[in-house]
């Protein structure tokens, strides 16, 4: 029998997107990391990008919760798991705190979190101390604990925020807006951790340097332990009725191309019995020896002369789908199984032509939201996030049904075994549906044949 399990945790949100969340989360980790803490963090909501780089300065992985998107079991298993190995947890929130159904304070309000606010002060002084008023007054069921200020002038400036705030919201910290802790960004959100690893190391001990302050210390010291309960039985896997992966490999693309992955869809896999062979479709020339292929969203519009240039792997990629084998390409991926992709300077590049199609890339403006994937497997929750366009394509065999809106959504697309959507699929949702849509069922047994440096086993 799990017992419940005391853990100090903080919230990290913002009035609005955009106000320095990730930095300042990022700062914190690192901090608390060189404090010589274990420090767990979490990202609220659908994100790829903010985790990698929360990963690094944190030095653990990073897990999404969304009550919608993952549930309130899975989020609490979660959150219960951290907090018996970490000193202290912290949630990064998403957008503003009250956006969204549902929002980072519902998510706070769930799990009993105290909230810090972070928030953008430049152009303003006391006003800054009543917005932060009026937002911890807002609701009954969010306890807020402090004010980081973001882009903060000066001492002056720092002074006159500080005495206007309520006594119960005090100021935690100022940063200045210094273009050295700032995180690098492009068109989909911040630049991949693993494209800039070393200029990030810089950026965390900078923002780490600045956040070493009495405040910083004396509030993680004071905060009161929260209690985390375990969800019994475990949310995921539980079910009598889930199909077993047992026996079956699953090769994973994953590179600079392809590299939106939840680390929670690695853990269901592996839970199910399955092992994950990672391969590059920018470098490998040969697919492992796999049973299924997973080609995940990333960016392909960034790399398409390199993909088009893999004549070995498109070759393979082929000769698999041929073989009728079981494949998944999600946004990016579904980029790449085209026939073309368009990238920003209009570049045409040749893709695998698996699914009839072009795809395009198109400005700053994309599509975005919560949706269901309706499978015949079953539904599936995720999200959609991309800025491209896709013409002529087949038939659709079903599309996404969105969180809060009548329209159809985004179009799913099967061909042979390829399942194609612009649609990021959260597997723990649904892992009946996810082992099937994998194969599960009799197979021949995968051979031991993956490169040890990108085979995840179930047992590590």
């Amino acid at each position: 029998m799990m017992e419940s399990v005391n853990c100090p945790a903080v919230f990290i949100a913002a009035p609005a997107s955009g106000q320095g969340k990730t930095t300042v989360t990022a700062a914190l980790a690192r901090y608390l990391r060189n404090q010589g803490k274990v420090v767990r963090v979490f990202k609220t909501g659908p994100d790829y990008l903010d985790p990698q780089v929360l990963e690094q300065a944190s030095g653990h992985p990073v897990d999404q919760l969304d009550l919608w998107m993952a549930g309130e079991a899975y989020c609490r298993q979660r959150l219960y798991e951290a907090a018996r190995v970490a000193d202290l947890i912290l949630v990064e929130g998403a957008m503003g705190i009250f956006d969204g159904e549902p929002s980072s304070a519902d998510l706070a309000a769930c799990f009993g979190l105290p909230m810090v606010i972070v928030m953008d002060v430049k152009g303003m002084a006391q006003t800054a101390a009543a917005l932060v008023a009026g937002i911890a007054g807002f609701r009954d069921d969010v306890r807020v604990v402090g004010l980081i200020a973001n882009a903060c002038a000066s001492q002056r400036h720092r002074e006159l925020i500080e005495s206007a705030l309520p006594e119960s919201v005090p100021l935690l910290a100022t940063m200045t807006r210094d273009p050295d802790i700032a995180l690098p960004e492009r068109h989909l959100g911040l630049v991949q951790a693993s494209e800039v690893r070393d200029d990030l190391e810089l950026r965390f001990e900078a923002g780490a340097k600045v956040l070493a302050s009495e405040e910083i210390t004396a509030l993680l010291t004071q905060l009161p332990s929260v209690t985390f309960q375990p969800t019994l039985p475990h949310p995921t896997t539980s079910s009598t009725e889930t199909p077993s992966l047992e026996g079956r490999t699953i090769g994973v693309a994953r590179d600079a191309a392809f590299s939106f992955i939840y680390q929670a869809n690695l853990d269901l896999l592996h839970e199910l019995g399955a092992r994950t062979c990672f391969f590059s479709p920018l470098e490998d020339e040969a697919l492992p020896d796999c049973d299924a292929v997973w080609l995940p969203g990333g960016y392909p519009e960034l790399h398409g002369e390199q993909l088009a240039g893999n004549h070995a792997m498109k070759s393979a990629l082929q000769a698999f789908y041929g073989a009728n084998k079981p494949i998944l390409a999600e946004c990016g991926g579904l980029l790449y199984c085209l026939e073309t992709l368009t990238d920003y300077d209009d570049q045409v590049h040749e893709t695998l032509g698996l699914l009839s199609g072009h795809g395009a890339m198109r400005g700053r403006r994309g599509c975005q939201g919560m949706q269901t994937a309706d499978l015949p497997e079953g539904p599936v929750r995720g999200h959609a996030h991309h800025r491209s366009t896709s013409s002529g394509t087949p038939e659709p065999v079903g599309h996404g049904r969105r969180q809060r809106h009548p329209a159809p959504g985004e179009a799913i697309y099967r061909s042979r075994r390829l399942t194609a959507s612009y649609l990021h699929l959260f597997f723990p949702n649904n892992p009946v549906a996810v082992a099937k849509l994998f194969g599960a069922g009799p197979s021949p047994q995968a051979s031991e044949k993956c490169d040890s440096r990108s085979v995840t086993d179930a047992t590590e």
